[in-house]
């Protein structure tokens, strides 16, 4: 199985790459090596390689960011997609497109199917739907999307991270408690998406993969919190105090429901969030050493 992974260098494509199972060649490259905006440079990259598989988790992630970057957010995530899946369509791969929950609205009060209407609220959330769209269109209909959300791992920039690092450097935390979701490891992603190689599943669909559970973004700091505690931190932490959106504006809208309905298999059911950001805690720690 050969596999070429766009955005190699990214939080998502650094768990890929160590999660590989034997003797599976995954071919990593970041954006200096493969920019997926460029369709010249990705028809030359996936003629030669001729993978199997192409994997595209390069995307621009900076949400309130692109609301004022949105034609470079449009480059990446939406023609990015477009580039790598006509590639792939060409010479015989399967493009597996990673997108997000923020297509959705959050207007619901039940998890999203994945044939749920979508209305994005910001330019990252639109640029990503458009990326769906273009993945579709331009491999007849046979590329996978695999929405997940409230993505985090032991590297990158991501909350859990940056509540590590805060926890240490304040008094008191105020963290939004009216956004509801799923905190989701990258290593979980991962893992279901070696799975569903594995299987053969999936082509031309909308999936949906979180981890288990429902979380707040106060109650996801407060597990950072109390994971710290249960491995021995003696550093005084900050306290976490909930507050409401509106108390913490940003250039972005946010979806306050962000639950997504995910059609489980036996073989690679995931665990719950607060247990996965258990796991991920020493690894996160050691990794880079305090995160930033």
């Amino acid at each position: 199985m050969k596999i070429l992974l766009s955005g190699a260098s990214g939080q998502l494509g650094q768990a890929i790459l160590q999660l590989a199972p034997p003797g599976w060649e995954v071919l990593g490259l970041d954006r200096s090596a493969l920019d997926v905006s460029d369709a010249a440079q990705v028809e030359s990259c996936v003629s030669g390689l001729r993978p199997d598989v192409i994997i595209n988790a390069a995307a621009y992630t900076a949400v309130d960011k692109a609301e004022s970057e949105p034609e470079l957010a449009r480059a990446i995530n939406t023609e990015g997609a477009r580039h790598l899946a006509a590639a792939a369509a060409r010479h015989g791969a399967w493009p597996i497109q990673i997108s997000t929950d923020f297509v959705f609205d959050g207007q619901r009060s039940t998890p999203y199917p994945t044939d749920a209407p979508t209305n994005p609220l910001s330019v990252y959330g639109l640029t990503k739907r458009d990326g769906e769209t273009a993945a579709m269109e331009a491999s007849d209909g046979q590329a996978t999307i695999l929405r997940t959300a409230w993505v985090y791992g032991p590297v990158g920039h991501n909350f859990m991270r940056t509540m590590l690092r805060l926890l240490r450097e304040r008094e008191v935390l105020r963290v939004v408690s009216d956004q509801v979701g799923t905190p989701t490891s990258t290593h979980s992603i991962a893992r279901a998406l070696f799975a569903l190689i594995a299987e053969q599943s999936g082509r031309g669909q909308i999936l949906h993969w979180t981890d288990a559970g429902v979380a707040s973004w106060y109650d996801f700091a407060c597990r950072v919190r109390e994971c710290l505690l249960n491995n021995g931190q003696r550093e005084r932490l900050a306290s976490v105090q909930p507050i409401r959106t509106r108390e913490y504006p940003t250039p972005a809208r946010r979806p306050h429901f962000s639950l997504l309905e995910c059609v489980l298999h036996a073989a690679n059911a995931p665990n719950h969030w607060a247990d996965e950001v258990f796991m991920h805690m020493e690894a996160t720690t050691h990794a880079r050493g305090i995160p930033g």
